[in-house]
Formats: C-alpha cells, sequence, structure tokens
C-alpha cells in the first residue's frame, strides 16, 4: 500500500515538473520559422508524435490524415508537424466537455472494444477508447465503420481503409518540440 502511493506521488511530481518545464518554456520561447525543410526541400512529415504524459512515440507527422465531421462545433488549421497544416477539430461529448483532435490514418495506441454507435461524432462509425499503451493515459478514439461488429481484432483496425482515430490534441508533443526542453549546461558549451 505505501509502496503504490509512494509510486503515485512520484509520478504526480513527475507530471507537475513536466507541466511547469512546458509552460514556462512555451511562455520564453522565441518565434521560430513555421517549417522545417527537410533533406528533400520540403517540410518533413517524420516528426515524431508523443504522449505527454509518458513520452511513448505513437504516430508520425505523415499519419495524420484530415477526417472531416458535420458534427464538429468548429474546425481550424494548425501548424503543427514540420510546418504542415493541420486540421483540428473541436467536439463537446454528451457531458458537455469539449475536445480538440486532430484525427490519425494510424498510431500505436491500445484500444478498448467493444466499440459504441451512439453520440458518435463522426456520423457512420462507432467508436472505442484509445490509450497510450504505456501509461494508459486517456488520448482519444478510434472509430471504425458502425456496420462492423462491435469487437474486431487490431490487427483488423489497422490494415483497414475505413479506420481511423481521433486524438486529442493537447495530450500529445510533437518530439522536436519535446527535445527544445533539454537545455546543455553553459558550462558545457565550447
Amino acid at each position: 500500500m505505501r509502496c503504490e502511493r509512494r509510486l503515485q506521488l512520484e509520478r504526480l511530481t513527475m507530471q507537475f515538473i513536466t507541466f511547469l518545464l512546458l509552460v514556462y518554456s512555451a511562455a520564453y520561447q522565441t518565434v521560430e520559422p513555421c517549417a522545417t525543410v527537410g533533406q528533400e526541400g520540403g517540410t518533413s512529415t517524420d516528426t515524431l508524435i508523443l504522449c505527454r504524459a509518458c513520452g511513448q512515440e505513437l504516430a508520425f507527422g505523415r499519419d495524420m490524415n484530415f477526417i472531416p465531421s458535420r458534427l464538429a462545433l468548429s474546425s481550424r488549421n494548425d501548424t503543427s508537424v514540420g510546418g504542415r497544416r493541420v486540421n483540428v477539430q473541436l467536439f463537446e461529448n454528451p457531458h458537455g466537455h469539449r475536445f480538440e483532435v486532430i484525427t490519425f490514418r494510424k498510431a500505436d495506441v491500445a484500444l478498448h472494444w467493444p466499440a459504441d454507435k451512439h453520440f458518435s461524432w463522426f456520423p457512420g462509425f462507432s467508436w472505442t477508447v484509445a490509450t497510450c499503451p504505456r501509461c494508459a493515459a486517456h488520448l482519444g478514439w478510434a472509430f471504425q465503420p458502425s456496420t462492423w461488429p462491435d469487437t474486431i481484432t487490431k490487427t483488423k483496425f489497422e490494415e483497414s481503409e475505413h479506420t481511423f482515430l481521433a486524438l486529442i490534441t493537447h495530450r500529445l508533443l510533437r518530439e522536436d518540440f519535446a527535445s527544445s526542453l533539454l537545455m546543455t549546461p553553459k558550462s558545457f558549451v565550447s
């Protein structure tokens, strides 16, 4: 019991420190050009998308795939990965909680079936909760056609062109941004 409490306290402390680092660095961050030019002269789509809670690698920038929904409260473009324009949609659940999400073709997340046909933000699709495979943080939802069985294999979900994920923007972190948080002490710089 004591060990569990201590682990919970350590985890909360680490999350708080991470949060402070993110807020502090964002407040004092200088403005940089939007686009990161890759070797081919285009924008980099190889940027990794991480779980903000634990740093687990979830997807690449190239895995983002805009799936529009007429049920979105709003939709906006945002420069997210390597200067790439990403469409962010705002949704509200039946409890009044609002979520800004980005849709992905695929991501390394844990899916929790059975899928639910009720209150879907994407008509014609059933949804199930998607969590981080490492820390089990709620990252968003996975969507599959409503005509499919409520429970399917992860392989069928991943291989289908008819499935997608809607991941919550503030629960994700770009690897290049996370790397910018690491500082080298001045005494180490030559």
